[in-house]
């Protein structure tokens, strides 16, 4: 049988148990009537009432003596047990009330590098861990038309002028520098002066070459007075690096990105090394999107992050 389908639960009112436990904790009826704001003689009653349930004695309750019965002994356990799982109850419902579900739609540019975002991330899947997402990449352009059309709960993209129908803020700040491949003749070279890049074959982004987000690289070429055609574009960082690596020319990158490869001995830093331009990398979202609960917190999350950390923290490197 279930529990609840046998008769003692049913017969049994479970106020006597907490009066029943008063009883014992308070050492006689009248200090347990006194603490419950009642006569002696209804303690007496419900006690009564509580025996003829259980059908034996709890309490020797002689003039003068109180003893509680090896019956009364077990059963004042068990009512102790029960009264700690019940007071646990409005704890477990807001535990409940504040557990968060729902799916994230992720969308972002390529190579989106940043500790501010990934300690984010781990934070909330660590305290949501029911939460699913979905992380997928587009060139800027798209990652806003996503959110605009309500296809992505947030982006993470360049942005050269505002959108009205977006809600943008910075998330961080990355600086961009000049590097060649290993097979380039400048490889390795310590003190480049920069009229050695004159003429240089030169490769870049397909937001640079469209006036886009990345229209100050075109001003870093310039100045290292490279080959005004370019060679090759791409609209992803890997495809330009992949490009710079097998030596179609030289190309800006993030530096906080190219680091690794710079350590790794696939690509050489080149001049100019002051004055470096830098790119806002933007989180947008729509803000007459019905959000569920994940992204609610997440979105919240993200934005506290940016209101609490200063730009200075989150430029890189």
């Amino acid at each position: 049988m279930q529990p609840y389908e046998q008769r003692f639960p049913w017969n049994l009112d479970w106020n006597l148990l907490r009066t029943f436990m008063i009883v014992v904790d308070q050492k006689g009826l009248t200090r347990a009537a006194e603490f419950l704001g009642v006569t002696q003689p209804t303690i007496s009653s419900a006690l009564k009432r509580l025996e003829t349930t259980v059908g034996v004695s709890l309490v020797d309750r002689r003039p003068g003596n109180f003893a509680v019965s090896e019956a009364g002994q077990v059963l004042y356990q068990e009512c102790n047990a029960l009264f700690g799982a019940v007071s646990q109850i409005p704890g477990l419902i807001n535990k409940a009330q504040r557990r968060v579900s729902g799916h994230i739609n992720i969308v972002m540019t390529s190579h989106v590098v940043s500790r501010h975002l990934d300690r984010v991330l781990y934070e909330f899947n660590a305290d949501h861990p029911g939460v699913t997402y979905s992380l997928s990449i587009a060139e800027s352009s798209e990652v806003m038309n996503r959110v605009r059309q309500n296809r992505a709960t947030l982006g993470i993209c360049l942005m050269r002028d505002p959108d009205p129908a977006l809600l943008a803020k910075p998330l961080y700040r990355e600086r961009f520098a000049l590097y060649c491949g290993p097979r380039h003749r400048l490889y390795g070279k310590t003190q480049i002066k920069l009229g050695e890049l004159q003429g240089e074959n030169s490769v870049s982004f397909q937001t640079e070459v469209e006036s886009g987000p990345l229209f100050l690289l075109a001003q870093l070429r310039e100045r290292a007075l490279l080959n005004p055609e370019i060679k090759g574009v791409s609209a992803n960082l890997p495809e330009v690096r992949r490009m710079i690596v097998a030596g179609i020319g030289v190309g800006a990158l993030p530096v906080h990105v190219a680091h690794r490869d710079v350590e790794a001995g696939l690509l050489w830093p080149l001049p100019p090394y002051s004055g470096l331009p830098t790119a806002d990398i933007f989180f947008v979202r729509n803000p007459r999107r019905s959000m569920n609960p994940a992204e609610n917190v997440l979105v919240s999350a993200i934005e506290d992050l940016i209101e609490t950390t200063p730009i200075t923290e989150r430029t890189y490197p």
